[in-house]
């Protein structure tokens, strides 16, 4: 007949090797997730950078430095905003977009979020519609067509031309 000690001893080595199986798990869990979290920043690092095409160097004019402007580039979907461009200039979802915000607002000119233009756009309000109306959102204020008054706040800048 075996011992109480040998009967604990034994469930204990069982149950050691559970926790090291689920631990071994965990860790190959974490680092799956690891990389799809640096994955989808890494896409919406590279989504928002303006191309190397979209960007005109600075013009120097009689020792004087003039602000760096760039200007639309055929078949880019967002310029880099300057005076005298309007909404035309960009790809119909952005058109839109720009619409949407430059629209006058019951709200008292408050700021947008996304879940509301992607309503306003005529998608269902599911986080990957959202997301994608964000990262449309983050591109325009990267080129300087909205202003993101706090975290997922958007709205269009005074002075600027929403839709054409």
């Amino acid at each position: 007949m075996p011992s109480v000690m040998g009967l604990l001893e034994e469930r204990e080595r069982i149950a050691r090797q559970r926790v090291d199986a689920l631990q071994a798990e965990l860790r190959e869990a974490e680092a799956t997730w690891e990389r799809f979290v640096i994955a989808r920043e890494t896409v919406a690092e590279v989504l928002t950078e303006p191309r190397e095409d979209e960007v005109v160097p600075p013009v120097v004019a009689a020792g004087e430095r003039r602000a760096r402007v760039a200007a639309a580039v055929p078949g880019s979907v967002v310029p880099v905003w300057r005076d005298g461009l309007d909404a035309g200039v960009l790809a119909p979802d952005y058109r839109r977009i720009m619409k949407i915000l430059a629209a006058p607002r019951r709200s008292g000119g408050a700021a947008v979020d996304c879940r509301q233009l992607a309503v306003g756009l005529g998608l269902e309000a599911v986080p990957a519609k959202v997301e994608g109306v964000r990262s449309k959102a983050k591109r325009l204020v990267a080129r300087g067509w909205l202003v993101e008054e706090s975290p997922g706040l958007f709205s269009v800048p005074a002075g600027r031309v929403g839709g054409s």
